[in-house]
């Protein structure tokens, strides 16, 4: 394992480019923490969903603001996500709430409740936080940027397959289709939008392997930080 500074690596990018597995194996690789903020922004979709608060024409209602303040989001020491003791983490990987989370995490009211729930998790370093905008706007003074791609096609057989695995049965035009669709907004929302960070290297998986991404990641903190 190497002998790393108490820094905080930041993994931005386009969905289902496998920024959550990336992150996570790196964080073990490290022996950091590893935190998802994307699961963040889903529970909260599900708890409007479930709470009607927001309609299947993605029209929420103005009290999803006041709702959220007091929402006990958490993650477990295993890096489940939890509101209050109930652990969420299947329902915020269906389709139903992947639809709607770009239209919920591209409120300012949402991003602040997340944002601050991310700094609580990442004060004293030592971690590893994927999202959109963690570079950015979370974390703009992380010692480590990450900006992942990979093609379209690529990433919705990510995503198909991720789905399958799953038990559900999707149709993959659609998920071509969502993927396009989440692209779009999250890189034109008002509010943190998703971008490459100046001082973030790039990172195309379309034809690597996660260990291939692993060992890419090593090479650039060995340099980074003169580490034999």
């Amino acid at each position: 394992m190497l002998n790393l500074p108490d820094i905080i690596i930041a993994v931005d990018g386009y969905s289902s480019t496998g920024k959550s597995s990336f992150a996570k194996l790196v964080a073990k690789e490290f022996g950091f923490v590893y935190l998802d903020s994307g699961a963040l922004y889903r529970a909260v979709t599900l708890f409007a969903q479930e709470s009607q608060l927001i309609s299947r024409m993605n029209i929420i209602n103005p009290a999803l603001e006041r709702e959220i303040q007091d929402l006990p989001l958490r993650f477990s020491p295993d890096n489940r996500t939890f509101i209050g003791d109930r652990c969420v983490e299947k329902e915020i990987r269906s389709m139903e709430v992947s639809s709607q989370v770009s239209p919920i995490s591209a409120l300012q009211y949402v991003r602040d409740f997340v944002d601050r729930k991310l700094h609580e998790y990442g004060a004293h370093g030592r971690v590893v936080m994927d999202g959109r905008d963690i570079g950015t706007t979370v974390f703009p003074d992380a010692e480590i940027k990450v900006f992942m791609t990979a093609s379209d096609e690529v990433r919705a057989k990510r995503r198909y397959d991720e789905l399958v695995a799953k038990g559900e049965f999707p149709v993959f035009e659609e998920v071509v289709k969502n993927i396009k669709e989440r692209d779009y907004i999250d890189s034109h929302r008002e509010a943190s939008p998703l971008q490459r960070a100046a001082d973030a290297f790039e990172l195309d998986n379309s034809n690597m392997t996660i260990s291939e991404e692993v060992a890419w990641l090593k090479g650039l903190v060995q340099g980074k930080f003169n580490i034999l």
